[in-house]
């Protein structure tokens, strides 16, 4: 019995134990890309991950607790420091992305927004703060439209603009007049960002592209698409912020979704051979 009794303990502690080894490799990586930079590296990641003693995943978003710890670490910073900060998030309330966006703004020193894989919505209006956003081919960002519930404001608008209003109940009338307030202040917001990094025009017709819902919300603007508009996008992403995702693992499954032997199998040039 004794020995039934630690293998439930030590099967209980496993995932806690796992998180903690998890944790310190991701500081040290975190002390390593500071060293290298010369930055404060902040990241703020939204991923499952298995969590407490139960092993239950959990999905999360931008929200006041990532704004209230987000400026906390901006206002620790020295002002004249360069902030590197990644960002993996599929968004969440713009009141918390936007309080983030604007403390970043205001930072003196260069600011780097790093997406690793994907920043959506809120991740989006938070990268636009930065004097650089640091992308792969294959990472995307996406429009910052406003949501109210589960309608897009534009397309509430659209419904106003082309029905009749005696056919239109007051309750989507109620909506419309929130949805047009809502882009307008999202628009405004995005400008506002924008204004120091780039011309006025430019910045205003940014702001209406991604605000105004030219595109569905999930839409996915790739790094050429991001600089074709006009955004100030590189590719030039670090190895070691590549490795430091590889730290915030999705949650353990019976079977996988995604399975390969962990070798590198890219080509590599012998040493000393012509180029």
């Amino acid at each position: 019995m004794d020995l039934i009794w630690l293998f439930f303990m030590l099967s209980a502690l496993q995932p806690l134990l796992r998180q903690r080894l998890l944790e310190a490799s991701r500081q040290r990586m975190i002390e390593k890309i500071e060293a290298e930079r010369g930055s404060r590296v902040i990241l703020l990641v939204h991923r499952q991950e298995t969590m407490s003693l139960l092993g239950f995943p959990m999905l999360r978003y931008i929200d006041v607790n990532d704004s209230e710890e987000l400026l906390r670490a901006i206002h620790m910073t020295d002002p004249k420091t360069p902030i590197d900060i990644v960002l993996h998030t599929p968004g969440g309330l713009v009141l918390a992305a936007l309080q983030i966006a604007r403390a970043l703004r205001r930072h003196e020193g260069k600011v780097t927004a790093f997406v690793p894989h994907y920043a959506m919505s809120g991740g989006t209006l938070i990268a636009l703060a930065a004097d650089e956003i640091v992308m792969t081919c294959d990472s995307v960002l996406g429009p910052v439209d406003p949501q109210l519930g589960q309608y897009p404001a534009a397309s509430i608008l659209k419904v106003v603009e082309e029905k009749p209003i005696a056919k239109i109940d007051d309750e989507t009338l109620i909506l419309a007049d929130q949805a047009e307030k809502a882009i307008q202040q999202v628009e405004a917001s995005v400008e506002e960002l924008l204004s120091a990094g780039y011309l006025k025009d430019k910045a205003s017709e940014l702001a209406a592209t991604l605000s105004r819902g030219k595109w569905t919300h999930d839409h996915a603007i790739t790094a050429d698409e991001a600089r074709a508009m006009g955004l100030n996008v590189s590719e030039e992403m670090p190895e070691k912020v590549l490795t430091l995702m590889s730290y915030y693992p999705q949650p353990t499954r019976h079977q996988p979704s995604v399975e390969y032997l962990p070798r590198d199998r890219r080509a590599r040039r012998p040493q000393g051979s012509a180029s």
